[in-house]
């Protein structure tokens, strides 16, 4: 079953820093704490954009282990 927690609390924070980053560069106004307001669109960009800069970031570890 799916679960909503993070595995690793220590992580909670950069993944907190990480989501307002992907927000601000595709110019969504996120806040801290309650976004309900957001649209489906804005919400969908933030995770496109995080999910982009993750996949960039282990292309570029793969080119640094050949």
């Amino acid at each position: 079953m799916a679960s909503n927690k993070t595995m690793v609390p220590e992580a909670k924070a950069a993944m907190e820093q990480f989501k307002m980053q992907a927000a601000n560069e595709v110019g969504v106004n996120l806040q801290n704490g309650y976004n309900g307001d957001l649209t489906a669109r804005q919400a969908g960009s933030i995770g496109g954009q995080m999910v982009k800069k993750m996949v960039e970031s282990y292309e570029n570890s793969i080119k640094g282990n050949k």
